[in-house]
Formats: C-alpha cells, structure tokens, sequence
C-alpha cells in the first residue's frame, strides 16, 4: 500500500515537474520602426529572450491587437528554429493608465469631495429653515410674551433665516460650479480613455533551441489601423516669384499602441494589393435579370465596421574637436565653431546631434582669419542647423512607390486623431496668368502652369493657397494628368474685374416668314486694378444646333484666338498694363420657327 502511495505522488511530481518546465517564457516588445501607407502600416518590433537547449515556448507581448496574420515574419539567429506562431489577444491584461489620465481622475476626485461637502452644506441649511417654518408659531405660554420680546424673536426668525437663505444660494452656486468641471474633466477623462487599447497582441512562437544564450528576435507584420494622406499649402507672393509649395502628410492610427520615439516611413504604396496580372476571357452577353442585379447592388452597399544633403569636405575633416588640414602650428589650437552665426564652445558643439546638422564648412589660414581674426588661429567650423521638418525628411523614389524617411524620433498616441507633418518644401518655377469665364462667374482665377511636375512626386489631395500671405481658400491638385504643365488654382483676385453684359441696343429680334431671327450682342471688360502686368485666358461661349429647324451664327468674335466649334467656345489671350482697360464683343443670331421656344 505505500509503495503504491510513494508511486503516486513520485508520478504527481515528475508530472508537475515537466508541466512547470514546459511553462512559456513572456516578454515584452518595443517598437522601433513604423512604415505608414496610404491605408495601413508595417511595424517593426524588437525583442530579446534568455532561452535553454530544446523546445520551448516563447509570447512575445505588446504587439498591436489588430494585424495581418498573413503578414507576421519573424527573424532570429541561426541557432533558433521556429516550429509554429500563434497569435491571440491578451485579455487578462488591463489597459495602461497614461499619467494625463491619472492626473485628471484624481482631480475629479478632489472636486467629487469638494461637491458632497458643499451638497451636505446645502442639506444642512435646508433642514434649519424647515425647523424655523415648524417653530415660528407662538403658542401656549409664549402668547404672554411682551412686545419688545415679540419684536426680538421675529428679528431672530429674520436674520437667522437671511443667514441660512443667503448660505444656501451660495452653496448652490459652488455646487453648480464644481459640477460643472466635474463634468469637463470626465469629458477629457472620455476622450482620453476613446484610444484604442482595450488589450494588448501576443505572438506564441514555438523554438527548438540548438544552444543556450540570449537571442534577439525581429517581428514586423502589417495592421490596417493607421493611413496618411497628403495635403499641401501652396504660397505664393507674387507673380513673378515662384512659388512655394508645402507637402504635409496628415497621420492617425488606432493600433492599440502609443507610437513613442520611432523611426517614421512614409510609403506612396498600398499593400495587400492583388498581385497577379490582369488577363482577359471570353465576353459572353447575356440578358440581365434586373432583380437578381439590385439584390447584388445592396449587397456590395453594406456598410462595414471600422475602417539633406552634407557638404564633401576635399581636403579636410571634423574629428572632435580638431580640424585635420590645418598646418601644424595649429594643431594644437581648437578650432572656432560657428553654429548658424553665433561662435560656439566646443564643449556646447559636442552636444548637437549630428542628425540635426544640415551642412558643414571648413575655413583655415587667411580665409578664417579674414572673417574671425585670431580667435581662428586653431581654423573655424562653419554648422548650418536643420530648420524645420523638411530638412529631416529624405525621399526615395523607388521603382513602384516613393517613401518619405522622417530622421527624427517621431510619437503619435494610438487614438484615432489626425497629426500633421510637413514632408517636403519645394520653390517651384511657376508661369502665372489669370483665368476667367464670365458667362459663369463674375470673378478672375489665378493660374500657375507648373512645367516638369512629375519630379515633386505629388498626390492627390486638397491645398491651402495662401496669396501675398492671406488665405484665400482651398484648392485641389490632381497629378492624374497627361499633359506636359499641371494647373494649379491659386483663387480669386477680386483686383482684376471681368464683367459682361447684353446691349440692348446692338440686338435685335425679326420675323421672316415662319421663323424668327434672334440676335444677341454681348460686351466683356476686363479691367487690370493691380500694379503688375496681367496675363489672361478669357473664354466665353456661344449655342450650338442639333436640330435642322434650329440654325445658329456667329457674326463676330473680335481678336479671338481660338473657337472650339465642337463646343461653341471662343478663347481669347489677353495682356493688361495696369490700369489698362479692354472690351471684347461677340455677336451670334439664332433662327428658328417662331412657334417654338429654345433655351436661350
């Protein structure tokens, strides 16, 4: 009997034994790189584990809670092989509370407290006035009382009942207040908790472990929960300066983890696109069923649920705080550092980030003495800062996409909200001219034709123009275009005036016969305000006839440069000195059977 005790529990502990031994390894993930597409992302996650000889289990833990499957690879070294990945989501653990979420709960603490007393006060002064209205009546005994002590208890009813009353309103209004923050906190409190992090992503990975050792493990895999769109402001100061067109990028993503210091890709492409090549079959006709048809159109309308560059130095290079190429009576001297114009310590330049460095120059002998006296004894360091985001932004064009590389440690919270960064600024040589169709507005466009625009690698999206620095509105820009110039629509220039109207006196209305001859004078004048000469392209239109009864003419389109006869539009290239002043007439009749009524 007890040796089948002593077997038993010898069986229980070898059991645990290989049950404790089989227990995953978890450890964390940091993120370190994050590459945007137009829908979705690639995240790049690092991780190390101490692992044993054999087969183990490892989760590796903070990865995004919504991911491609498809798309997870994972790398490690060569003495590690992965038998199987499995990926869940953590529901055990609880979200983190950010430090503005802790602050702001612990306010509305404070105040919840403050609210009570202040409600208890309320309380307390109703309850006294309730003993006063219940204690005011004289009875019994006290109807022998005299004038003057009738007189000393009502003004005690008086002024105790003034006291609670005014008590009262006050704590009222403090407890109006005090609600009133409450509930502005637990907003943001809302608003705060709105991110995405209601669990976190593990991956399971299943190794056979040739040696023993501390081994790094590289995850990246795609999510869908974050975009990027471009956007521009296009500036322009005037019209014989080029302008400056700003690429922006508007980012938001709801991966379930706060982007903190990573390094930011922006990629042209879309991933998860079908990638094999169209090929075309047979094109039989059938007869359409139009109810099957609409059944297929309801179905495909459901809506789903949640969507620069460094100076080469020839001859001489910056290695700490010497400069190499100077003579060797200098070598002993530290070289003057001159950061954006101001004459820096070599102890303050070693603490410039070297990524922050936009151009370097190196001035030695007479060259630096001319501009710094003998204080460049030891040569001078010339630095040029980067200024702004642009400077740490490099583009790429690759054979398929254009990438957009941030060198700047970039941060972006996981809640949903769109933040911008500015990509690129280009000067590009623009050709202006205004542009107007009176027939359809009253108001002159400025143009800027834009030649060999396919360089700046542009998306559709909306821009900004900001004019002589005053926004004046919005525009599109579609580089979707075959033509060898893009159209850039800068707005309306209230200071070129285009108006036209009819002349009465110059139209006319006959009867020949069975028809009726109607003909149509019309004057446009474009007048220059402004102090610049002026281009302008001024298009107007006359009606055309499909219809054999209906015959229209044009009697006259004085200077005109171009007429579309297919569409009826006339074209004119007009320049204006300032000040200077133009009219243009078009004439055309129309006869048709004085029966009828035409659209005119």
């Amino acid at each position: 009997m007890q040796i089948k005790t002593f077997c038993a529990v010898l069986a229980l502990f070898i059991y645990f034994q290989s049950t404790a031994t089989n227990e995953p390894l978890f450890v964390p993930s940091s993120l370190k790189a994050v590459t945007v597409f137009r829908s979705g992302a690639e995240m790049t996650h690092n991780s190390s584990a101490s692992l044993q000889s054999g087969n183990q289990d490892l989760v590796i833990e903070n990865l995004s809670n919504g991911l491609d499957l498809n798309s997870i690879q994972v790398n490690c070294a060569a003495a590690v092989t992965i038998m199987g990945i499995e990926y869940s989501n953590n529901f055990l653990i609880a979200p983190a509370v950010s430090a503005r979420i802790k602050l702001l709960q612990d306010s509305a603490a404070l105040l919840q407290k403050d609210l009570d007393k202040v409600n208890m006060q309320m309380q307390t002064a109703v309850d006294l006035l309730e003993v006063l209205k219940l204690n005011r009546e004289i009875k019994g005994q006290q109807t022998g009382l005299s004038v003057a002590e009738l007189m000393k208890l009502m003004e005690y009813y008086k002024s105790k009942t003034l006291e609670l009353q005014n008590d009262l309103m006050l704590q009222r209004d403090k407890s109006k207040s005090l609600g009133t923050l409450i509930a502005r906190l637990r907003n943001q409190i809302k608003e705060e908790e709105s991110r995405n992090t209601r669990n976190a992503g593990q991956l399971r990975l299943q190794l056979s472990v040739a040696t023993p050792g501390k081994y790094d493990f590289i995850i990246s895999y795609l999510t869908k929960n974050a975009y990027w769109s471009p956007f521009y402001d296009i500036r322009v100061d005037d019209i014989k300066s080029p302008l400056k067109l700003i690429y922006k990028a508007k980012l938001a993503q709801t991966t379930g983890i706060d982007w903190k210091k990573i390094k930011l890709t922006l990629s042209t492409a879309v991933p998860n696109q079908w990638g094999d090549a169209p090929v075309l079959k047979a094109w039989f006709l059938s007869y359409i069923n139009p109810v099957v048809a609409m059944e297929r159109t309801l179905a495909r309308n459901r809506v789903q649920s949640f969507a620069g560059s460094t100076s080469q130095l020839n001859e001489v290079v910056v290695t700490g705080y010497g400069v190499r190429g100077v003579t060797a009576n200098q070598e002993a001297a530290e070289p003057l550092y001159v950061v954006n114009g101001a004459i820096m310590s070599g102890q303050e330049f070693s603490k410039i980030n070297p990524a922050a460095i936009k151009s370097q120059e190196i001035l030695k002998g007479s060259n630096a003495a001319a501009l710094y006296g003998s204080r460049a004894s030891g040569g001078v360091v010339l630095i040029t800062l980067k200024d702004g985001l642009s400077d740490y932004v490099s583009v790429t064009d690759n054979e398929l996409n254009v990438t957009f590389d941030i060198d700047l440690p970039y941060d972006i919270a996981t809640n949903g909200k769109e933040q911008t960064a500015t990509l690129k600024e280009y000067a590009v040589a623009a050709s202006y001219k205004y542009y107007a169709v009176p027939k359809l507005d009253k108001d002159a466009y400025l143009l800027a034709e834009v030649g060999e625009w396919e360089q700046l690698n542009l998306l559709p999206g909306e821009a900004n123009i900001i004019f002589e620095g005053t926004y004046v509105g919005k525009s599109f820009i579609d580089p979707a275009s075959t033509f060898d110039t893009l159209n850039l629509t800068l707005g309306r220039d209230k200071r070129v005036v285009v108006k036209k109207e009819k002349l009465a006196d110059f139209s006319s209305v006959k009867f020949l016969g069975s028809n009726k001859l109607q003909k149509f004078t019309y004057e446009i004048t474009v007048k220059n305000n402004k102090k610049d000469t002026v281009r302008m392209l001024l298009k107007d239109q006359y009606p055309l006839s499909t219809n054999k009864d209906i015959e229209v003419e044009l009697l006259g389109a004085a200077g005109v440069f171009n007429n579309n006869t297919d569409l009826g539009v006339l074209t004119w290239k007009l320049e204006l000195a300032p000040g200077e002043t133009k009219k243009i007439r078009v004439e055309y009749s129309v006869k048709y059977p004085k029966d009828k009524t035409l659209n005119l």
